[in-house]
This record gives structure tokens, sequence and C-alpha cells, in this order.
């Protein structure tokens, strides 16, 4: 099946798919995405919003631990880069600050540290990428991160998580939803390209009240990119410590790609998708377990779209 979308684009797979959408924008470079700490911590876990973070969060579970023990944010990147170009083939990179909140620091500190991390090999270098939470976004930290943009394409990744404050207090995310919509309004108008990350599955919301997330995003226009994952369980959270005393439903795998196979048809065809689904180390993985390689549940959900006919944006 070979589809296109309104940019012209070919999709191969039902769905605007951030792979092909790279290769087509770089002239057929293969771009990689290479993730930088730069030692933040979180408003929820210092205690200047509360302590422990978020209920389902354990920060190591979403970070490969070769990212983890590079003394230096320059020393992360060459290393990164050095490799993703044996590993992956890659010539071209997207310097991507996601542990933790990569914006809760003052401007001038957070600029020292996109600097550095930019300024090695720019010439390969074409991306830009901050992972966020909303309630650490302003003016000024939307003004720095835009004055990259003359040189990178700079991307603002935000948690949405969910769209409801009820299960944002369940989680104790210490944000609201308006929290979002602030900070979706600040980007209006800039050349930033917003990416939003969601979480299915939490199990007090319904089917119907999950495929809304899609009307959420659909309504801001400014949005261009998002994740989507599935509820996983890990050592060292909140969650994880409930989850073991008493187990609660969670996404199955043939569950999770019919669920998908509803959500993208309401989703704006423009919207390029990072992801579809997330994974934790295995070591750190408590459920669900699907027994299967990242790549090996990537095919499974990239074929129950494809054998139905999915089409990203159809139902709009």
């Amino acid at each position: 099946m070979m589809l296109t979308n309104t940019a012209g684009a070919q999709w191969e797979k039902g769905y605007n798919n951030y792979g092909p959408w790279l290769k087509d924008k770089y002239k057929g470079h293969r771009v990689f995405k290479v993730i930088v700490d730069g030692g933040f911590t979180c408003p929820n876990r210092d205690g200047s919003k509360g302590y422990g973070g978020c209920t389902y969060c354990n920060v190591d579970s979403f970070t490969p631990s070769v990212s983890r023990n590079a003394p230096t944010v320059k020393q992360q990147v060459i290393e990164g880069m050095e490799r993703a170009r044996k590993g992956n083939k890659a010539d071209k990179f997207i310097i991507y600050f996601q542990p933790n909140t990569n914006t809760y620091a003052p401007t001038h500190y957070l600029k020292m540290m996109y600097d550095e991390a930019l300024s090695y090999g720019t010439d390969d270098i074409v991306g830009l990428s901050v992972g966020t939470r909303p309630d650490c976004i302003d003016a000024e930290k939307i003004a720095l991160l835009e004055s990259y943009t003359d040189r990178f394409d700079v991307d603002l990744e935000m948690g949405m998580e969910s769209i409801y404050d009820d299960t944002l207090n369940q989680i104790n995310r210490g944000c609201s939803h308006d929290e979002l919509l602030k900070a979706l309004k600040l980007t209006e108008n800039t050349r930033l390209d917003v990416c939003v990350h969601t979480i299915f599955g939490f199990p007090w919301e319904t089917h119907d009240m999950m495929l809304k997330y899609a009307d959420e995003i659909n309504r801001h226009g400014q949005i261009k990119f998002v994740k989507f994952h599935h509820l996983h369980i890990v050592e060292g959270s909140v969650m994880g410590v409930k989850y073991k005393r008493e187990p609660f439903k969670l996404f199955g795998i043939e569950e999770y790609a019919d669920f998908l196979c509803e959500l993208l048809p309401r989703v704006r065809p423009d919207i390029v998708i990072q992801r579809l689904f997330g994974l934790s180390d295995r070591e750190l993985l408590i459920a669900p377990n699907w027994g299967l390689k990242k790549s090996e549940i990537q095919y499974f959900i990239d074929q129950r779209i494809l054998s139905r006919g999915i089409v990203q944006g159809s139902a709009l």
C-alpha cells in the first residue's frame, strides 16, 4: 500500500510515519537522534511541586544506559554520534535532550547547555529536540529555542500524558491540562515544531475517553509531531509497587494494535507519528511483557494497520 499525504510525501504504512518523513525532509540522509542527559531534575521530584515524580515514572526506564554514564554533554554528543554512524549508518543527527525536564533551569543556563551540545560536528547536526513539561515553559525559553531555528530544526516535546485533569491528579503529574494549553499558546506563530507525548491505558480511562485524545490534538494546529505510548509498569515507580500488590488491566499487544486502528483515522493527516508505542529496558519492565523485540512489536502493529486498510485522518 502506498498513500500520499497533503504534503506529497509517500506513506508506506497507512500513517504519516516519522522515519520516511525524515528521509524525505533531509533528502535521503539517514538521520538519527542522539540522546543527551543534561543532568536536569523535575519540579515533581525536587519538591518544587512534589516528590517521587509521576506514579508511572522511573526516569532510568526511558533513558538508554549508554547515555547515563558520559560525564559531559559534549562527550555524550561525540560518543552518541559515533555509535549512530557505526551501528545505524547515520550521517545526520538531531540532538535530543530527553531525560527529566530539559527546560527546568534559568534561561542562561539552558543556553549554555544547548550551545555545548550543538558545538561539535555542526555540519552533521540538523536538529535540536528538547523534552520538557508544559509547566516549565515560558516566553523567554520559547525565544531561546526559536533563536536556534536559523541554523537547526528545533522541536519542543511536551508531555500531555492525558487530556483529563482527574487522570493527571491520580498519577501525581503536578501539572494540569490547562498548563499544557497555555504552553501551546506560547508556541503559536513560532518556528518551533511542537511534539506532544500521550499515554494510553490508564485503567480508569475508558476506550471512548482515550479516543478523544485525537480530537484535542487535532484542534491545535501548531502540533506537528505526536508520540503515542501504551502504559507500561516499571520497577522503581509508585505504580510498579501498586501493580505488584494488586495487578490491574493493561493493554495486550492485539488489543493495543486494535485501539491504534481506531485512533489513527481520527488523527489529522498532517501530524507526523514519531512513535506508536513505548518500551523500557527489559530489566526494569514489570508489565505488560509482550515477549517481543521492538522491531517485532513495530511489525505486528504495522501489519495490523495495513491489513485493515487503516488510513490516518480518514475519519475526519
